[in-house]
């Protein structure tokens, strides 16, 4: 009797291990605009994967391989550093473009990694931009330091997202 209460301990024991090693969990940010310009011009200005830097205010230059086929690269110069993002799909139909981060750079931008899509939609009479991403925090340990924890990845995440959002507005002349 002894041995198998000792048995069902050290299996409910064995069971809670893997809840005190969790690791990080997703995060996500999703940011939309509406612009009063058609959705092919706003999807002019998008559908160049390099073409980021002639809208997005916090990129201050953009390295591009590989034009618009899935596996092209870009590479973003931000004010802390580099980082190097791959195209998984462009849609031109659908209006759509997803990539995700190729190279980190925690010190530029505080992630390890993360996928991202842009949409274009109709509204109204003009456009509705849809930038969505999940990602995980820069440090994966289960304490990471203030900075390159889960916060300081959504508010990066979160003010690259408006911001390039609000560029693209202003470079595609609405509203």
């Amino acid at each position: 009797m002894l041995r198998r209460m000792m048995l069902a301990v050290a299996l409910v024991l064995a069971g809670l291990a893997p809840l005190a090693a969790h690791g990080p969990t997703p995060q996500r940010a999703e940011e939309r605009v509406t612009i009063a310009a058609s959705p092919d011009k706003v999807w002019a200005l998008l559908a160049s994967f390099g073409a980021i830097g002639d809208w997005h205010p916090l990129v201050k230059k953009v390295s591009a391989t590989g034009g618009n086929a899935a596996g092209a690269e870009r590479v973003l110069t931000l004010e802390k550093g580099e980082i190097t993002e791959g195209l998984d799909e462009i849609d031109p139909a659908e209006r759509r473009l997803s990539y995700r981060l190729g190279k980190e750079n925690a010190e530029a931008f505080p992630v390890s990694f993360y996928t991202a899509a842009i949409e274009v939609k109709p509204s109204g009479g003009g456009s509705e931009v849809v930038w969505d991403a999940r990602f995980y925090r820069a440090d994966t340990t289960n304490e990471p330091p203030e900075g390159r924890d889960d916060a300081a990845a959504i508010a990066a995440m979160t003010d690259f997202i408006k911001q390039g959002l609000e560029g693209l507005r202003s470079k595609a002349g609405g509203q």
